[in-house]
């Protein structure tokens, strides 16, 4: 049975209690060094440090060892408390030099074990032992992720942006459009970013058979394995149009799951799947890398729309790769 999508061009989120977690994950960090360093000052020492005939080197006199082990234990927590607010106020200046009326909520600590992830309902195929085809990851935290396709527009301040906020995203790439420059995808994967597979040409797959379908998959997995030294476990169809040929291919290239989208990011507006409109959490968002010449506004532009959308509604942007 052939099943189409629709087409991703047409459909296309408390700041004092993210200081609240902040302020109550140092005092507990702290707490924690105090702890950590009175239970060492007053455990009992080696041989070697004993007094009295022997060797090893004479015991400290009593209290000493103590009173250094929480003076250590206090400049630790000064160096910790340091940091947090250098990094926080580095958040806030990005934001303002970026247009952001406030700073990018930080996601949360991802789970220990990834959770499970199943084909959405509505979106299955007549096959077995597929990969799943999902819009939203399953997790109760306020998290979304961000996926940016194809590979067209390779503009510079999209790096440093997201650089500077320290946004988590992943990209899907198509062959015919960063062969005109590996070198700047590679630029950001060096800075953390995964880079998936989103074929060759970015063909309409379900109009192709099984064998042309897979050499769409399967090249692009050599091309990124080629330039970018790994092949990559995720895959999106071009349009979000798939068949049951489309997920047998992908799983015979090495695909683990076929992640859509729940919402669509423009400069100037975002679209929904969803029939409230709004964000959940677990949703992907899907962008484009697309510029002035397409939209009504650049990279940065379309960045500011995402993350003033995604705070205002009390979201963090999480790293798709630590869920899947």
């Amino acid at each position: 049975m052939q099943l189409v999508r629709q087409n991703e061009q047409s459909r296309s989120f408390p700041r004092s209690s993210r200081s609240t977690r902040s302020s109550r994950g140092v005092r507990v960090v702290g707490a924690a060094l105090v702890v950590a360093a009175l239970a060492s000052a007053c455990a009992e020492p080696g041989a070697g440090e004993r007094t009295g005939s022997g060797s090893g080197p004479a015991r400290p006199a009593a209290g000493q060892q103590p009173r250094a082990e929480a003076q250590g234990a206090a400049g630790a927590l000064n160096a910790y408390v340091e940091r947090v607010r250098k990094a926080r106020a580095a958040r806030v200046a990005a934001a303002k030099k970026w247009g952001l009326a406030q700073p990018p909520l930080e996601a949360p600590e991802p789970p220990a074990v990834k959770p499970r992830i199943t084909t959405r309902k509505g979106f299955e195929t007549d096959g077995t032992n597929l990969p799943p085809v999902f819009t939203t990851v399953p997790t109760k935290q306020k998290i979304v992720f961000l996926t940016i396709d194809d590979g067209a527009e390779k503009d510079p301040e999209l790096l440093r942006m997201m650089s500077e906020l320290r946004i988590p995203y992943s990209a899907f790439l198509s062959d015919y459009l960063v062969k005109e420059d590996y070198g700047y995808f590679k630029k950001m994967q060096d800075s953390g970013v995964a880079l998936h597979n989103h074929t060759l040409t970015h063909p309409y797959l379900p109009g192709l058979d099984y064998a042309d379908q897979k050499r769409q998959i399967c090249g692009m997995q050599d091309v990124i394995e080629k330039r970018f030294g790994k092949r990559p476990p995720l895959f999106r169809p071009p349009y979000g149009n798939y068949n049951e040929d489309t997920l047998r291919a992908a799983k015979a290239c090495g695909v683990k799951a076929v992640p859509l989208w729940a919402s669509e990011a423009f400069p100037d507006h975002m679209e929904w799947r969803e029939w409230d409109r709004d964000l959940h959490p677990g949703d992907i968002i899907l962008t484009h890398f697309r510029g002035k010449g397409d939209w009504k506004g650049s990279m940065p532009d379309m960045i500011r729309r995402v993350m003033k959308t995604v705070t205002a509604k009390g979201y963090a942007v999480a790293k798709l790769e630590d869920y899947v």
